[in-house]
């Protein structure tokens, strides 16, 4: 350039010797003009450089490196929840929908699609078109305005610009959007760094119904993967971005019914169109169907990486084709309350000083949550919870029944509840050596049709405050032997008494025991004993060892006498925790959703196998021995009522542990147990615990949990044990439980009276060492066995007799009760009376009597035997009839019988 304009230079100057035009002023005129004109362009252009150079340097102050900007872009992407294989998706989380692609992933129809309306020469600019933005501007001047920006401007005015950018005039935020999308460019060169640009662009945009990236996009109105998308749908995605809200296809959409509907009769109501009929399609006259097919005129002028492959006739084709959407009715959660147990948790971990509504990471950190939840057992689950609870509710509870498939062996129970106002369930199953929730269903259903006494949506097991009833002894003894207050043989008097503030509770079936010990007061669930245990090991202790097990309640609830069976309020899923606990050996495991949390690339964030720590709140030997008390109940010849529920596989008894509550008036049955470790370390092992009740708290009428949560429970556990190998939970016994032989009444070593023993189990160094003593020695009369005394007709003879007098000795206050029992007891079964007119009876009743049909013996009798009345002097008959002797005259002179006696002188 240089050289031709020395040419032409030279050839002015040569010109103008040949050529002379006029005087020396003209000339010199002639010369300086173009010289003056030169230097004031070349003043002005430097000035403008200058200019532009302060101006740059100006507006670039405050401006991050694009590079770093862009590598750290936070998308924000819904969190997905899969069961424990990673294969199926439970839920996505959050609103905001966004799956990220790579630029791999991106068809290139859909890459011309977007450039071609958006920025069509995009593969080439520098990240700002000046031709494109003098038109856009002349356009706005006129009235017609429109956006002028590039996609590289668009991604850096979205994410890239600082926030004080948007405080300053629309101008000056233009000019360093400029600024940042030419350093953008210059970061990120070549190909290479368009498709960067590009994919980020595409993965950032939101496109309305809730969906961010065009991934989230394709899947919210085709449900199709990007690969799957027609031209014209290509197209019209292109063609949201623009206004996202005002082109939402959603909002845009009409239902057409694809069946011809009958005319209503004359008054009816007209017909519906049924659902699996209707369609969703965006009439052809909407903006964004037209804004489509100017889209895909468009990509006919301007595609790049695709041209050649379309013809006219596709175009024309794709400019016909019906906007049809697919069903827009929300997929629902599978395993919602789960779900919303994993959500909790994850913000636990995520965000854990702050409240969960805070922690928008949760729904929108991308991330991917593996859970424990095993999905054969979550169905299980969910079938027999809601046909116990449902079924008897229906309007055709076989049909529903031969619905769901339940064996008829099963159906009598659950016809049986119906008429009997229970309309809820739940039911949980955890793997208590983790912690692990393999199954979790808060109510009976989650999408079904409530009313007030079934609430789908509310999760009883978490968010329900109810009251464990007798499910809590188990818990409570458990504290009790591990305290070494109570054993296993230690003998309760099952008598009614008062507690105090006429508190008198009775068992539900209105009979006095008398003297029982642990094992079965726990076995056959009696109350007096339960309360009589809490009361020894002290309710402040009891209190503090129940939150020890995980175990908490409402706000203001205080230690009283009646916890021991139950009546403080607590969480389901916090009493089959407890249980998990004693099942573990005494190891009380965090109760966990979770598995894994990944980040969208992969990387494990956080893991169930590097935060897998319990704490021992009991030793294994108090739990062990509870254990073996509580499998007591699954074995029918010990218990013949709740072995009724035993857990079955084929034809063998699959060794199992549980206990049942039922509230006292009813409004709450429960069932919790669990089975033998299995010797696989990495199988899990099962404990379920189930409520049945009213979501509204309404008590039902007068069904117990034998009846209701003890056969739910059964069900359950049997469907999704079977096939596995049958665990012994003798094979779990701990070093430091020593067995030893007791009598069978009174729980002591054999005693002079004792008549039958049998073999428990203790913590070392807790065997009783007194022998049976609750007996007294007296005399009676060997011929009457009444009470001797001088003159009895047979000779006297020193017997033993039972004497509950003493026993209980710490609460003196109860001895009366006591007391007051054995004289109706002397008297034999069912003799009435006491503070609420209860009557004696032989454990367990008259049906079954493991241990006899006495209470260890004989009572000793009230009554004192009477002297036989003196014989008459016998005489000789002979001659005639005997005559009475004549009365012995009185000694002191005076007169005869019956007369006063003179006085001496």
């Amino acid at each position: 350039m240089q050289t031709s304009l020395a040419r032409r230079q030279r050839h002015r100057r040569t010109g103008v010797a040949r050529r002379p035009r006029g005087g020396h002023a003209a000339r010199n005129v002639a010369i300086a003009i173009p010289i003056v004109l030169f230097s004031t362009f070349l003043l002005a252009g430097l000035v403008g450089f200058l200019g532009v150079v302060t101006a740059y340097a100006y507006y670039s102050q405050g401006l991050d490196d694009p590079r770093k900007l862009l590598a750290n872009i936070d998308f924000e992407e819904q969190t997905i929840v899969y069961d424990r294989s990673r294969t199926l998706e439970l839920a996505r989380l959050g609103d905001l929908r966004r799956e990220l692609v790579k630029f791999d992933e991106i068809p290139a129809v859909l890459l011309d699609a977007t450039t071609a309306i958006e920025d069509k020469d995009f593969w080439e600019n520098p990240g700002f078109d000046f031709g494109g933005f003098v038109a856009a501007s002349v356009d706005t001047l006129n009235g017609r305005p429109r956006g002028g920006s590039t996609i590289t401007q668009q991604l850096v005015r979205a994410r890239l610009l600082p926030p004080e950018a948007f405080e300053d005039s629309v101008y000056e935020r233009k000019i360093r959007e400029i600024i940042q999308s030419l350093r953008l460019t210059e970061e990120f060169p070549g190909e290479a760094g368009k498709k960067e640009i590009i994919t980020a662009y595409l993965n950032l945009n939101f496109y309305g119904n809730h969906s961010y990236g065009l991934k989230a996009a394709a899947k919210s109105y085709f449900n199709k993967p990007l690969e799957k998308l027609t031209l014209a749908e290509g197209a019209i995605l292109a063609a949201i971005p623009q206004s996202p809200t005002k082109f939402d296809l959603t909002k845009n959409a009409e239902e057409e019914c694809l069946v011809e509907l009958p005319a209503p009769a004359e008054g009816a109501e007209p017909a519906v169109c049924p659902a699996a009929e209707l369609r969703l399609i965006v009439p052809a006259d909407t903006e964004i169907v037209i804004r489509r097919n100017y889209v895909l005129d468009r990509m006919q002028q301007f595609s790049v990486l695709t041209k050649g492959d379309y013809t006219a006739a596709d175009f024309r084709r794709a400019r016909q084709e019906p906007v049809i959407l697919a069903d827009q009715r929300t997929t629902p959660w599978k395993a919602a309350h789960f779900v919303w147990q994993v959500r909790e948790q994850l913000a636990s971990i995520l965000c854990p000083d702050i409240p969960i509504d805070e922690c928008k990471e949760v729904d929108s950190g991308g991330y991917r949550v593996t859970t424990t939840l095993d999905w054969k057992m979550q169905l299980t689950s969910e079938k027999w919870t809601f046909v116990a609870a449902r079924a008897p509710n229906a309007k055709s509870p076989t049909a529903l029944l031969d619905a769901y498939k339940i064996p008829k062996g099963q159906r009598n129970w659950i016809l049986s509840l119906r008429g009997h106002n229970i309309h809820n369930g739940a039911a949980a199953i955890v793997d208590y050596r983790t912690g692990a929730v393999l199954a979790y269903v808060g109510s009976a259903s989650y999408n079904a049709k409530g009313n007030v006494k079934f609430q789908p949506q509310f999760d009883v097991l978490s968010q329900g405050w109810r009251q464990p009833g007798s499910s809590i002894k188990p818990i409570n003894y458990a504290i009790g032997v591990d305290d070494r207050t109570l054993t296993a043989s230690t003998m309760f008097m099952d008598v009614v008494t008062d507690f105090g503030r006429k508190y008198t509770p009775t068992q539900a079936d209105g009979l006095e025991r008398g003297p029982v010990r642990l094992r079965s007061a726990l076995q056959f669930s009696l109350n007096i004993p339960a309360i009589k245990a809490g009361l020894m090991i002290g309710l402040d202790r009891l209190s503090a060892r129940n939150a020890d097990f995980g175990l908490t309640h409402p706000r203001g609830a205080i230690p009283v006498t009646s916890m021991s069976i139950g009546t403080l309020e607590s969480h389901p899923i916090d009493m089959l925790r407890a249980y998990g606990a004693i099942a573990n050996g005494g190891v009380l495991m965090p109760r966990t959703t979770i598995q894994t949390i990944r980040d969208t690339d992969g990387k494990v964030l956080w893991s169930l196998e590097e935060n897998l720590q319990g704490a021992q709140v009991i030793s294994p030997q108090a739990a062990y021995i509870v254990t073996d008390i509580l499998a007591g109940n699954t074995v029918r010849a010990i218990n013949p009522y709740w072995g009724k529920w035993a857990i079955i596989d084929g034809k063998a008894r699959r060794p199992a542990a549980y206990k049942t509550g039922t509230t006292q008036d009813n409004r709450d049955v429960h069932a919790y147990g669990y089975l033998a470790p299995p010797t696989d370390i990495d199988a899990p092992a099962l404990a379920v615990g189930v409520w049945m009740g009213n979501s509204n708290n309404e008590p039902n009428d007068g069904k117990l949990s034998l009846d209701t949560s003890a056969p739910l429970w059964s069900a359950i556990l049997a469907e999704v044990s079977k096939g596995t190998p049958l665990a012994k939970f003798e094979d779990t016994r701990p070093d430091g439980v020593v067995t030893a032989s007791v009598d069978v009444i009174s729980g002591l070593l054999p005693g002079p009276m004792t008549s039958r023993t049998v073999k428990e189990l203790f913590i070392a160094g807790t065997v009783p060492n007194q022998r049976a003593d609750f007996q007294r020695f007296a005399d009676v009369d060997e011929a009457t066995g009444l009470l001797w005394q001088d003159g009895c007709i047979g000779p006297r003879v020193t017997k033993g007799f039972m004497d509950f007098s003493g026993v209980e000795p710490a609460f003196p206050q109860w001895a009366k009760y006591n007391k007051a029992w054995a004289a109706r007891a002397a008297r034999g079964a069912y003799v009435r009376g006491g503070p609420k007119g209860t009557r004696t009876i032989f454990f367990y009743n008259g049906a079954f009597a493991p241990y006899g049909k006495n209470w260890g013996g004989s009572f000793a009798p009230t009554k004192v035997c009477e002297p036989p009345p003196p014989s008459p002097t016998p005489c000789l008959d002979l001659f005639g009839p005997c005559e009475t002797p004549p009365a012995e005259p009185p000694r002191d002179g005076g007169g005869g019988p019956g007369r006063t006696p003179k006085p001496q002188p």
